[in-house]
């Protein structure tokens, strides 16, 4: 439902920034690594991505640094017995990159040293998205030199075109591993020979 928010951070602490856009003083939970990118930027704009979380008895935004810490909370709290709270502090624990190799890895003693998580819950993690961190879901931002949002751009217009997700993320990888530092129209066209 919502993208991001864009405004100036009022308050901070190592869980939640309040930010203000519109007149309005917005309330995110955030993990430390979040914390960690935006802890200079108080009185000043920040730009956090945002996941809203909407249940019956409760209503909470979440916000991240980047598309890829939020991807990989996505893909966290899809595991049964993970639930926002522990997916968050599974995040201030262990960077997004640290948290994709213990699971690719299928290292239970690295994810169950994080507060909260049992060794059931460590495996269930490892077991349910192994294949889906190995596939790239849960990670937003570039694995090459070109800017997360210019690859964004790219497969979102390659999807538009009518191309589908799988094979648009192939053409983008190819294109990307010969030309790391390729400009947004070039990434297009390239990709487009390939599909």
């Amino acid at each position: 439902m919502y993208e991001y928010i864009y405004g100036k951070l009022t308050e901070l602490n190592p869980a939640e920034a309040i930010v203000e856009a519109g007149g309005i003083g917005y309330k995110l939970l955030i993990s430390l690594g979040t914390f960690s990118e935006i802890e200079h930027s108080t009185g000043g704009n920040v730009k956090l991505y945002l996941y809203h979380l909407l249940r019956e008895d409760d209503e909470a935004l979440y916000g991240f640094a980047d598309k890829d810490e939020r991807a990989l909370f996505t893909l966290l709290i899809s595991v049964s017995g993970v639930g926002p709270g522990t997916a968050r502090m599974m995040l201030s624990s262990m960077s997004s990159d640290g948290l994709r190799e213990a699971i690719i890895g299928g290292n239970v003693a690295k994810i169950k040293a994080i507060k909260g998580i049992g060794t059931k819950t460590a495996e269930r993690i490892i077991l349910e998205l192994k294949d889906k961190v190995v596939k790239g879901e849960g990670r937003q931002a570039a694995a090459f030199g070109v800017s997360s949002a210019t690859r964004d751009e790219a497969f979102n217009a390659l999807i538009l075109l009518g191309f589908s997700k799988p094979n648009v993320e192939k053409a983008l990888d190819m294109v990307l591993k010969e030309a790391p530092g390729i400009s947004l129209e070039d990434l297009i066209k390239k990709s487009l020979k390939i599909l």
